[in-house]
């Protein structure tokens, strides 16, 4: 079985699937449904601060493996994160020919991340149902073409001040949360 079978054979909503990167040749990639049904607090506070500001920045990789950060409004919606984007802008080919990515939540103005710093990262994978881009389209009113893309995540972090500690916190599918709290003076990772 392929990977592309692999992640199509699991294409429920909530279900993990498996893509053919990572250190053992295999990750675990879900939808956002499943990331609210593990961790449903992180989940929350993870969109709500995608849901702050409107405009994020999207990483994608270019051809010759050189990374591109460009704008993207991303949008929470059927228990999926989706991604749209201009009909054949750079992100969309990028994503096309190589699905990996990371999404940085907007900081927002000021200096202080009062309700810290977000980032997901894994493969966008293109809807092409025609259905389904209607009702997305009938709901969202993005320009006309336009590509849409499903996130399927293979991490959520969250990364928070906790006074005196920076602290971290990763949840990748198949794993339990994970905290980490450290301080400039002392480097030592502190887990829990």
């Amino acid at each position: 079985m392929t990977s592309g079978e692999r992640q199509r054979s699991g294409s429920g909503i909530g279900s993990a699937r498996e893509t053919g990167s990572g250190a053992n040749g295999r990750r675990r990639v879900v939808g956002w449904a499943a990331v609210e049904a593990a961790v449903p607090g992180f989940a929350a506070a993870v969109r709500e601060r995608f849901e702050a500001y409107r405009h994020h920045v999207l990483a994608t990789l270019r051809a010759d493996g050189a990374p591109r950060l460009t704008g993207l409004e991303a949008d929470f919606r059927h228990g999926e994160l989706w991604l749209g984007m201009m009909t054949g802008s750079r992100k969309a080919l990028d994503l096309r020919r190589d699905p990996r990515f990371a999404l940085h939540a907007n900081p927002g103005g000021g200096r202080e991340l009062a309700d810290g710093d977000v980032r997901v990262a894994g493969r966008a994978v293109e809807e092409t149902d025609p259905g389904l881009k209607a009702r997305y389209a009938a709901a969202v009113k993005p320009p006309e073409p336009f590509h849409l893309f499903r996130a399927e995540l293979t991490e959520v972090v969250r990364t928070s001040v906790e006074p005196p500690f920076l602290k971290l916190e990763v949840w990748r599918p198949g794993r339990p949360l994970r905290t980490i709290r450290r301080t400039s003076e002392d480097p030592q990772l502190r887990e829990g």
